[in-house]
């Protein structure tokens, strides 16, 4: 009996080590990839009028504002992060009369709602709205085939078209009188 309990607890010593030891792989492909993302940022950024840094809340986001070349929106806030699934995502809040856009102050937040999904199925980014119910675009790589580094180019070349669709919802977070 004792040595089938020796056998046990031996297995579950070395079950707990593999586990401790793919969560530290994970971790340090989390880093790497974080790494290899500031360095696309700091390379392209730039090219489209946008400056990442570091967010202080999350060590895994980068954080950057469009502000010029606008004409509905007053700038876009671009967060760029890296997932503990292997992913990296985009949100890119549109901000309007000095806040963002959000569904329930918006004059018709129902049409409002119904308009991105239906950017959600024309657009290259997708649409859609927070947990606070603030709008969004948004892309989400996977890491299964490689780092995207061009892709992500793509994606930051994709960031100043939004600025058509806010020209489009305005109605519908204005109301008929144009202020909210």
């Amino acid at each position: 009996m004792k040595l089938y309990f020796r056998f046990a607890l031996l297995f579950i010593m070395a079950l707990t080590a593999g586990v401790a030891a793919a969560q530290t792989d994970k971790a340090a492909r989390r880093d790497a990839t974080r790494e290899k993302l500031r360095g696309v940022l700091t390379a392209n950024g730039p090219k489209v009028n946008i400056d990442f840094r570091q967010s202080e809340k999350n060590v895994y986001n980068f954080v950057g504002v469009l502000k010029t070349g606008l004409t509905n929106a007053e700038s876009f806030e671009v967060v760029v992060g890296v997932s503990t699934d292997d992913t990296i995502g985009f949100r890119i809040y549109p901000h309007y009369r000095g806040t963002y856009i959000n569904l329930d102050k918006a004059a018709n937040g129902t049409a409002l709602a119904r308009q991105l999904l239906k950017l959600s199925n024309s657009n290259f980014l997708f649409w859609g709205a927070d947990e606070t119910n603030d709008i969004f675009a948004g892309y989400t790589f996977t890491l299964e085939s490689g780092f995207p580094d061009q892709a992500i180019a793509v994606v930051l070349w994709s960031i100043k078209p939004l600025d058509q669709y806010i020209g489009q919802m305005k109605p519908l977070v204005d109301g008929p009188q144009g202020h909210q």
